[in-house]
């Protein structure tokens, strides 16, 4: 007997205490429901929506109540020139960067309750996860509430060195210019470049977003891992004819631009969806001049906007329609002029070994998981500047996003807020 216990300590001298544990830590589902549904309180509508539009009263309210969160998880809090909410606890291994993680509590206008709050609060939640299991990284963590998402991304450019002073004199939803919105959330926009990260100052940045889109919910899928936030391009096509009254103008004798307008409409469909992959194209704006409706236009314009991970493939589809274009006018005896729009965002690739990491720790808690594109902007896109980047997706019911009814079940949120964790447990281990 006294041989047996023998060994049995012998066995727990040679291996850590921790290599015994059969589960790996789990964030708090209850207490994460909770701190959703206070925060969702700051700016509640009578329609249901989210009235907490960046710099509101709505806005300021809610920090308060997020950084005292932020306290409670241990975190050391403060608020950068650029109003972004930064937490701090410190690692083990003196010299290692930081691994930040988080999102942003703004919503838009009558917006729903989980566009950046199920990371901003899932970021806390492993923060008081690991707080509460005396867990202690090699690493230094940051959890970074960002300054209106919303309205332009506006605090995690400041990070990136992005802000431009003609950004700051910009009105946002709230009324306030962009300077006049970070001085109501503590800010100095006279100190803006100050914030200024410089790439290899962090280790990595992940951040935990619902998907805004039906994938995940349509497949029955847990997660998505991010492969990138797609780069976006703007065009304006400008068809000219001649104006003409339109009841006096025989059909044979018209050139009218608004056919060949709306015939490269429904060519650019044709024309994205020929290509494979995720690609999407959409005319969001048609005008027509003079605009009367007893009146053949003289000219007609048109927007388009491609999206893709691939700069490259946005150009090639676009030289497609280009092309289509000039031979709809030819054809219609009308005029066709582009311009090319100043660039919306360029794409920014997640890096490939925390897109792993994302996918380990789907498959560790036993989560079904798709690799996917971003197909909107996120914060994320500006920290890739900064550091190796990683997102996850969790489901959006119906792909709602942006309106009252966006809404992801508190077991999916939970279920995104434990790949988070077990991410960052694994990044802590591989990264330098």
């Amino acid at each position: 007997m006294n041989y047996l216990i023998g060994l049995i300590f012998l066995a727990f001298s040679l291996f850590p205490s921790s290599d015994f544990s059969a589960d790996p830590p789990k964030i708090n589902p209850e207490r994460l429901s909770s701190s959703l549904k206070k925060l969702s309180t700051f700016g509640k509508n009578s329609a249901g929506g989210s009235d907490r539009v960046a710099y509101s009263g709505h806005d300021i309210e809610a920090r308060v109540y997020v950084k005292e969160l932020m306290k409670n998880a241990g975190l050391e809090v403060s608020v950068d020139f650029a109003g972004n909410i930064i937490g701090k606890r410190a690692g083990k291994t003196p010299g290692l960067k930081p691994i930040a993680f988080g999102s942003h509590i703004d919503e838009v206008p009558n917006g729903g309750d989980y566009d950046g709050p199920v990371g901003s609060m899932g970021a806390i939640e492993v923060i008081q996860t690991l707080h509460e299991n005396g867990i202690v990284t090699e690493h230094p963590l940051e959890v970074i509430i960002f300054t209106n998402e919303e309205g332009g991304v506006i605090g995690s450019r400041a990070l990136a060195g992005q802000l431009s002073e003609a950004a700051l004199k910009t009105v946002s939803s709230s009324g306030l210019t962009q300077a006049e919105g970070i001085k109501a959330l503590g800010g100095d926009p006279s100190r803006i470049g100050e914030v200024k990260r410089n790439s290899g100052d962090l280790a990595a940045f992940l951040e935990l977003h619902i998907e805004q889109g039906a994938n995940l919910h349509r497949e029955k899928l847990n997660i998505g891992v991010v492969e990138g936030i797609v780069a976006i391009e703007w065009w304006e096509f400008t068809f000219k004819g001649f104006a003409n009254h339109a009841g006096t103008t025989p059909m044979n004798m018209r050139k009218d631009p608004m056919l060949p307008a709306s015939r490269l409409v429904l060519a650019i469909n044709e024309i994205v969806i020929s290509y494979e992959g995720a690609q999407v194209g959409t005319v969001g704006k048609i005008q027509a001049y003079p605009g009367a409706g007893n009146v053949i236009p003289g000219e007609v314009k048109l927007n388009l906007e491609l999206r893709d991970l691939s700069s490259e493939k946005i150009w090639t589809i676009y030289r497609e329609i280009e092309a289509k274009a000039k031979l709809l006018a030819e054809e219609s005896g009308t005029e066709v002029s582009i311009t090319h729009q100043e660039v919306a965002s360029k794409p920014a690739l997640a890096d490939p070994s925390i897109q792993k990491s994302i996918e380990s720790a789907a498959k560790s808690l036993g989560f079904s998981y798709r690799y996917m594109p971003s197909g909107a902007g996120h914060d994320a896109q500006e920290m890739a500047r900064l550091a190796p980047m990683g997102m996850i997706f969790i489901p959006s019911k119906d792909g709602i996003s942006h309106a009252p009814s966006e809404y992801s079940s508190p077991e999916d949120i939970a279920n995104g807020a434990n790949v988070l964790l077990q991410t960052i447990l694994s990044l802590d281990k591989s990264l330098k």
